[in-house]
């Protein structure tokens, strides 16, 4: 059952706050019909703690438009997170997995050494279409492990007054969210009905960064819309949230995350070579499986660039 309890703060001293970076997003069509708001990775920031990528969608009309549409595609080195604060989307994958997510539910894939999935608003869906895709990059003992899917349909919540805290991944307080993650890991979506004033206590060791979902919102001195998003670097014990409409936000946190990686198409691995082989195996029909009960042809593998893919840290900054 969803736990409730009311959201507290805890005190503390008056220290000098670490520097924040706006990170402005960019628009990337999926699909044919979709378009989302790319805001990680970015130029001026790889990561935030093993979150290597943020997809911001919506809202969208699509009373008279089929929504997602994404076949069958393969994944590595990562997990996905779904999350809806408006509509439905329809998920298979090849370990045979069927499910529908609804607004406030999670869905949590995990790749290991490789699976596929496909996503695709059902035909008979809601008018409306709102939400975040999200990966998490596997640290080295987890990725190469089995495939899984988990979905959960109820999860933590805080509430307080018009505010309500939903605990999505890792803990907040003394809630924990059921989704089974890999390194020490945030993600919460802070919802403010009424607008107003909140504080939300933080785990020092991590890094945050936060984004506006829907609304504007004030933090650590920036105003917040919708279409970018606010990293916060590491060393802060709470955020201070004030908001003068209605205003959904998402806060994103992890330990530092010190493996390189090389982030292409789907796949996130450590080489150029790990790379090849992965988009070689998905062209010829190996190690990912195929997609059961999804009509969609698979989506074909781009071409590999003519530069040899190098590993970046979560910086941004290029190695070797």
């Amino acid at each position: 059952m969803t736990t409730e309890q009311a959201l507290y703060t805890v005190p503390v001293a008056d220290v000098a706050e670490p520097d924040s970076v706006l990170l402005p997003g960019h628009d990337v069509p999926l699909g044919r019909y979709t378009t989302v708001r790319r805001l990680l990775p970015h130029r001026q920031r790889r990561m935030v703690g093993a979150w290597c990528f943020v997809d911001h969608f919506g809202p969208d009309d699509v009373s008279t438009r089929p929504g997602m549409q994404v076949p069958p595609h393969p994944h590595t080195g990562l997990q996905t997170v779904t999350w809806l604060v408006d509509g439905l989307i329809e998920h298979r994958d090849s370990l045979g997995s069927h499910q529908v997510i609804a607004p406030g539910q999670l869905n949590l894939m995990t790749s290991g050494h490789g699976i596929a999935h496909s996503e695709f608003t059902p035909p008979k869906h809601p008018p409306g279409m709102h939400g975040l895709q999200l990966w998490v990059a596997l640290p080295e003992e987890a990725r190469h492990g089995q495939a899984r899917f988990e979905h959960h349909s109820e999860l933590p919540v805080l509430r307080e007054g018009d505010t309500t805290v939903t605990v999505v991944v890792g803990e907040l307080g003394s809630l924990r969210s059921p989704a089974r993650v890999h390194t020490p890991l945030l993600g919460v979506e802070v919802l403010m009905a009424g607008g107003g004033r909140q504080r939300l206590p933080l785990d020092a060791g991590f890094e945050h960064a936060v984004l506006v979902m829907s609304g504007a919102a004030q933090v650590a001195g920036a105003e917040l819309t919708p279409g970018s998003l606010l990293y916060l670097g590491q060393g802060r014990p709470e955020i201070r949230i004030d908001a003068q409409e209605p205003t959904r936000l998402f806060v994103l946190g992890g330990e530092p995350f010190d493996e390189p990686l090389v982030m292409w198409w789907n796949f996130v691995g450590r080489s150029h070579e790990e790379i090849v082989r992965a988009r070689a195996d998905w062209m010829s029909g190996q190690r990912f499986g195929a997609v059961g009960g999804c009509a969609a042809d698979p989506l074909p593998a781009p071409e590999m660039p003519t530069v040899r893919l190098k590993a970046r840290d979560r910086h941004g900054r290029r190695l070797g």
